[in-house]
């Protein structure tokens, strides 16, 4: 297959990863099971569910010895960043601070343990092996990280809000003060893999990630350089993205094969995202 010069290290990238876009794909083995967030809808009971920040930072299991991406890959964690953890499975996120994801995932995705790590601070929001409810789970997590002696563990606050006003008045806030959005879990749930209303997430776009399958040449103005990108999103859509890229990221494009994300304005009557502009590459497995 050809593969088109956009520049130097472009094309290096597109042909190394040509490879793994075309092989055989699948779950890895130690994917952990986690549970995934629907979309807020205004006649959500709010009494039932419990509302936190949403974390621009990376997701991470902890499964008792080991932080795992939502990959399957295993962070390259220095011993005294998880000295201290609970022996218990965690999930949560890797997170240096608001409006910080690049920064968060540059220093988790390396190879090799560093200072960096000093940075980061894993906030736990579940515990995937309790039995009991959600308010129960809450307690639990409460009651592990404050028995644990780790300065680098936290339980993101939760907190009621009791109506629709209220909530969209809490995400102003939070955006605001440089937050993404909130999170609401339902209360009576138990956990589960997979995507549910049990789990819901609110802000003022709409998001979805997609793996690069094509570049496509730029046209007028942007000749010689990438004009659009096609994606597959993880539901099989394919889209194609040609908004939100500077210069310097058209002239070296996100590889095929790599996860990006993008925002959009809802949805087509055929399920494809309407107004597809490009966010940032997910560069947040270990690498």
């Amino acid at each position: 297959m050809k593969c088109i010069l956009f520049g130097l290290s472009a094309v290096v990238a597109t042909c190394l990863m040509l490879a793994l876009l075309l092989a055989p794909t699948g779950a890895a083995e130690d994917n952990p099971a986690l549970l995934l967030a629907e979309k807020y809808h205004q006649d959500i009971d709010l009494t039932a569910y419990w509302v936190s920040e949403k974390l621009d930072g990376v997701r991470a299991y902890w499964d008792g010895k080991r932080l795992i991406s939502r990959g399957g890959n295993s962070f390259a964690a220095p011993s005294w960043f998880t000295e201290g953890f609970p022996p218990l499975a965690l999930d949560g996120e890797l997170w240096v601070g608001r409006g910080r994801f690049e920064e968060t995932a540059s220093i988790v995705s390396r190879h090799a343990p560093h200072d960096g790590w000093r940075q980061v601070r894993y906030v736990v929001f579940d515990l995937p092996e309790h039995p009991g409810t959600f308010d129960e789970r809450l307690q639990s997590m409460g009651a592990a990280v404050a028995a644990s002696a780790s300065e680098f563990l936290a339980v993101v606050p939760q907190y009621r809000i009791a109506d629709h006003k209220s909530l969209l008045e809490q995400l102003d806030t939070v955006i605001a003060n440089g937050g993404e959005g909130l999170m609401l879990h339902r209360g009576d749930s138990r956990y589960r893999s997979g995507r549910s209303m049990d789990l819901l997430k609110l802000k003022r776009f709409d998001d979805a990630e997609g793996i690069v399958i094509a570049h496509n040449p730029g046209q007028g103005r942007l000749t010689g350089m990438m004009g659009s990108v096609t994606v597959r999103t993880e539901e099989g859509v394919i889209v194609r993205i040609g908004s939100g890229f500077s210069d310097d990221e058209r002239q070296d494009p996100p590889p095929i094969g790599a996860t990006i994300t993008f925002k959009h304005q809802g949805f087509t009557a055929s399920g494809k995202p309407r107004f597809a502009v490009f966010w940032r590459i997910r560069a947040d497995e270990p690498q």
